[in-house]
């Protein structure tokens, strides 16, 4: 096989070898590159863990290339053929659309975790198309579709392997071949989760349900889910089923923001001491920053990382007057935070539609325009594979010292949004930008609140996880300031869509 054990670490070799081993007792011999037909025997779940630089992605994707050698299908939510049962899957799973979006710039082709438990539903017409581009068919013959329609759709599927994305290249609209989504009732086979540092307990008992092998990746060192009492869901797995990657490898070795966030785990290390050491590292490399400000042009698309409510209403507003923004209306280009689905319960289906677009509480937006009816809104979800969407929207901006928002425009009910250009340092664990900042001022309150979580001091775990979502650059910011923009707002450097997906009808109350 292609898999060249000499590039890991001994640390990843033995994890590699411990995932081996129970893919091979679940019928998959990576090693080998055979398979066998899935049976009843469940293999479990398997932890890899270790901090930021270790090489748990390297090893994911070095793991997911094997099963592919070895037959195994790596299948997305966004279509489904008919299910062979000699044929072995592999599913490569994220928290949100941003965290996906990473592993994808990677290489590695993952999806959300949303877009495995709920399944879309294809009108049988278009279905024919969607089995013929997963090589399970004959070319169709559709109504409507020409043979230059057809080929433009199987052109985009080599390239980019997304149904959808090739059914609109052929000129459809996601409501002429998606007729709706359904909860996933037949278990799937072989899981890998990215980020599993976000699962909440609910997640992980849905995923161990689906999926007879499920192997976790997670960073022990990030913020555990609200409401767990600071524990992760990997943790109450037994010793033999948790592998730890310690060795921070050669390409992490020469990076300044992960040098800063090993550091932190010094016990005796005080705020004062952290500080001084990113003042250091910033005057010997132009990947940190110590910044006397936050720069607003930078908040559009990299929100400022905040601990405090307080602060990051406060940061929020201060971006909005830098640009001039109205208070009764949103300008295009600015970003949103979804705040989840304010629907009823007997308006399920709407509901899932708009969570299968990406949706989901925590997804990251930027507002494009009004849509053609009144209270929709048109959106690009970042990190999604079809990112534009049209949908019933209620944008809430939160008021410092209030605690009722703003709402300039709501429709009845929809897809619910606070406003993104400053989120906490929780929101954004899972995500990344090629530059962070950081505001600084609140992990010094951290710092002198003197709160733990899971036995570490909070500020230090809240500057691990912020630091670490910089992939290129950290601005370490010291005060509370604000600098104006050079150029207004834009949406140029977002994908134009030739034809979003709308939600278009909006249910009644």
């Amino acid at each position: 096989m292609s898999v060249t054990l000499t590039q890991f670490s001994d640390d990843q070799a033995e994890a590699f070898d411990r995932v081996a081993e129970v893919l091979r007792s679940s019928g998959v011999d990576i090693e080998e590159s055979l398979t066998t037909p899935r049976t009843d025997n469940a293999a479990g779940a398997l932890a890899i863990i270790g901090k930021a630089g270790s090489g748990k992605t390297m090893l994911l994707a070095r793991l997911a290339e094997a099963l592919a050698e070895a037959g195994v299908d790596t299948i997305s939510g966004d279509f489904e053929g008919k299910r062979r049962k000699d044929k072995r899957t592999l599913a490569i799973l994220a928290p949100t659309n941003k965290a996906a979006s990473v592993l994808r710039s990677r290489g590695v082709p993952a999806t959300t975790i949303h877009r495995i438990l709920y399944t879309p539903v294809y009108d049988p017409e278009y279905e024919k198309i969607a089995e013929w581009l997963m090589g399970n068919g004959e070319r169709p013959e559709v109504e409507g579709l020409t043979d230059a329609a057809l080929d433009r759709a199987q052109a985009f599927f080599k390239q980019n392997k997304s149904i959808p994305g090739a059914l609109a290249a052929a000129g459809l609209k996601g409501s002429d071949f998606i007729l709706g989504w359904k909860r996933r009732e037949d278990p799937l086979d072989i899981g890998f989760v990215d980020e599993a540092s976000m699962l909440d307990a609910r997640q992980y008992d849905d995923l161990v349900e689906i999926f007879p092998t499920l192997v976790l990746f997670g960073d022990p060192a990030q913020l555990a889910p609200v409401n767990q009492s600071g524990a992760m869901v990997f943790d109450g797995l037994p010793e033999p089923r948790k592998m730890t990657l310690s060795r921070v490898h050669r390409q992490a070795l020469d990076n300044p923001i992960l040098d800063l966030a090993h550091a932190l785990a010094d016990d005796a290390l005080r705020f004062e001491d952290f500080e001084r050491m990113i003042e250091d590292a910033a005057a010997s490399d132009d990947r940190v920053v110590l910044a006397p400000r936050v720069e607003a042009s930078m908040m559009a698309r990299s929100p400022a990382l905040v601990w405090r409510n307080a602060t990051r209403i406060r940061l929020i507003h201060a971006f909005r007057a830098a640009y001039d923004a109205p208070a009764d209306a949103l300008l295009p280009g600015e970003p949103l935070i979804c705040d989840g689905i304010e629907l009823p319960l007997k308006h399920r289906k709407k509901r899932l539609d708009l969570e299968a677009r990406g949706l989901i509480k925590g997804a990251q937006v930027i507002y494009l325009g009004p849509g053609r009816k009144p209270g929709f809104s048109r959106l690009h979800v970042t990190g999604a594979l079809e990112p534009q969407v049209s949908a019933a929207s209620i944008v809430k901006i939160e008021m410092p010292e209030e605690d009722e928002p703003f709402i300039p425009f709501a429709a009845n009910m929809g897809a619910a949004f606070l406003h993104g250009a400053a989120v906490t340092i929780h929101k954004a664990q899972g995500s990344q930008w090629p530059e962070v900042q950081v505001f600084a001022p609140d992990l010094y309150a951290a710092s002198r609140a003197g709160r733990m979580e899971a036995g570490l001091p909070l500020w230090k775990r809240l500057a691990y996880v912020a630091i670490t979502r910089a992939e290129k650059r950290l601005h370490w910011v010291t005060r509370y300031r604000l600098a104006k923009p050079d150029d207004p707002l834009t949406t140029a450097d977002l994908q134009a869509p030739a034809a979003p997906f709308e939600l278009t009808k909006e249910p009644e109350p």
